[in-house]
């Protein structure tokens, strides 16, 4: 899939003399369960049994019978038991955004683009071949390694920005202490580098703890050409099936998985872009998070829930006081809880009753952290559908408040969709060609929720270190939320806004606590980084 270049880029060098670090995928099994799939043949077997069944009691007939019954017929949830913790290094954020984290049955740990300074040029490159040759392999190193200056170059010119409007929310001057300047100071940094990641190519790699269950494992090797990166696809997945193999090889030899050829979706690929966006871009009206529909009788289903939970009539919890039980923090302390015990705890379940829908548009690396709230699912695009001639990208209020960096922003920003325009021009398959976009690519997508879901979302990203554009599309969401269910929309909120004046402390944060009392003015309070 690529290659591993012996030379070691300087992170101060001209753009002329980097070269990308790049090397095959490095996939290793931290953990597993030690008999995977006689496991699952024993939770079987037990479903069938007046006792608990031990994996050593199952024979090679029951391995053949049962396994055959369950797997095909559709039985899977016996596979779901073994889990496997891997570890996963010099895999592209393409690849996890469009496929690892676009489905809900996985955990994570993945490095941050946000808190760690990226020095070194370390991104995917395609093997060369018939499309992608000596030629073409340079345009994308190139391409990759501009990119890299133009995030070192940014961070350095958003620095002070940071730290002058930090210093002033948290009033540290010359005279200050100087552990406060140092914390300022500190500040400063990861916001530049956090802001001036928008400009890295989606290319770039990541490492991570990725654990799945046994049947999410087949699900992903049947599926791994459905999505934006195929190929790197079948790499990855392939070497974990292989590390699993080294455990148990009959929890996938048993069986005639093989990735899907052609997944129906693919036969639009090609297709130009701008139409679509033109249109989802009219629709949105000029937010950022746009609400297309919802449960219009909300609040009368949640407080029939409610009563059906306590065992309640309507005469003696009417609806608007049923509400208030299930929402006000002040008298349901599961609101306060940081475990997000929601699915949990009975009485919150009828929030499940409520549903919302959005179409919002925000960029590549700020959807790479909004799909990981599992429980609010979205259609996302594949990009080979979506890509655009021109570019098409969003740009962070740090960027857009400075001229100097705005300027050095739309410059990459060009830079990036020239090199990938050039690359398909050249006949590069879009697959490839697609790593070069910049995290800053915008992405157009329709996003569901329960209420239950919806109001933990809320109520982490709108805390103001919540990511910039997940913190603007919630405080969207949540203001249209109080038009339409103003019964609803007024117990949404913060940490800070729900416990203010109820319970201790205040900020749930501790040292991050971002230096706005924003529970005085919720929400009509400025963001200012």
């Amino acid at each position: 899939m690529a290659t591993q270049l012996a030379s070691t880029p300087d992170p101060n060098a001209s753009t002329s003399t980097v070269l990308v670090e790049t090397a095959a995928p490095r996939v290793t099994l931290r953990n597993s369960f030690a008999h995977p799939f006689d496991s699952a043949m024993a939770a079987a077997r037990t479903c069938y049994s007046p006792r608990l069944i031990d994996p050593a009691e199952i024979t090679e007939k029951q391995r053949v019978m049962i396994g055959s019954g369950t797997y095909f017929g559709g039985h899977h949830t016996v596979y779901q038991h073994a889990h496997f913790e891997f570890g996963l290094e010099n895999v592209s954020r393409q690849f996890v955004w469009s496929f690892l984290h676009a489905h809900p049955f996985y955990n994570s740990e993945q490095q941050s683009q946000r808190y760690v300074r990226l020095d070194r040029a370390q991104a995917f490159v395609p093997s060369e071949g018939p499309s992608f040759g000596a030629a073409e392999r340079a345009i994308y190193e190139k391409a990759v390694a501009r990119a890299w200056d133009y995030y070192r170059e940014l961070a350095t010119v958003l620095e002070p920005a940071a730290r002058e409007i930090l210093g002033d929310i948290w009033h540290v001057g010359p005279a200050s202490h100087a552990k406060r300047v140092q914390k300022v100071q500190r500040q400063s940094e990861k916001r530049a580098i956090e802001v001036a990641r928008y400009v890295l190519p989606v290319a770039a790699f990541t490492t991570m703890v990725h654990t799945i269950s046994g049947i999410v494992l087949h699900r992903l090797w049947r599926m791994c050409a459905a999505n934006d990166t195929p190929t790197e696809a079948r790499a990855v997945i392939g070497e974990m099936v292989a590390r699993v193999r080294e455990v148990d090889a009959q929890f996938f030899d048993r069986f005639d998985n093989e990735p899907m050829d052609e997944p129906p979706e693919l036969g639009e690929a090609g297709r130009d872009g701008e139409a679509f966006a033109r249109e989802f871009d009219a629709r949105l009206s000029g937010l950022t998070s746009r609400l297309i529909d919802y449960s219009p009788n909300a609040v009368a289903s949640i407080a029939e829930a409610y009563r059906a939970v306590v065992g309640l009539t309507a005469s003696e919890c009417p609806d608007g006081e049923a509400v208030d039980r299930v929402l006000n923090p002040a008298r349901n302390p599961y609101r306060r809880e940081t475990l997000n015990v929601g699915v949990h705890a009975p009485m919150m379940r009828a929030l499940d009753q409520a549903h919302f829908t959005f179409a919002k548009k925000i960029s590549h690396t700020a959807d790479s952290q909004d799909q990981r709230h599992r429980m609010v699912p979205a259609a996302r695009p594949l990009l080979a559908f979506a890509d655009t001639r021109s570019p098409d990208y969003v740009t962070p209020m740090l960027i857009r408040d400075n001229p100097r960096a705005l300027e050095i922003y739309q410059r990459a920003m060009d830079d990036a969709w020239a090199a990938k325009n050039e690359l398909l021009d050249r006949g590069v398959p879009r697959e490839f060609a697609l790593y070069l976009l910049p995290n800053a690519k915008s992405i157009r997508l329709v996003e569901s929720g329960s209420l239950l879901h919806l109001l933990h979302k809320w109520t982490m990203r709108t805390c103001f270190n919540a990511q910039e554009e997940i913190y603007q599309a919630s405080l969207e969401e949540v203001q249209q939320v109080r038009n339409a269910l103003p019964e609803l929309g007024r117990y949404i909120g913060p940490p800070c806004y729900l416990r203010a004046g109820v319970s201790t402390p205040i900020c749930t944060e501790g040292s991050h606590f971002c230096g706005v009392k924003v529970w005085l003015d919720f929400p009509n309070i400025e963001r200012r980084i």
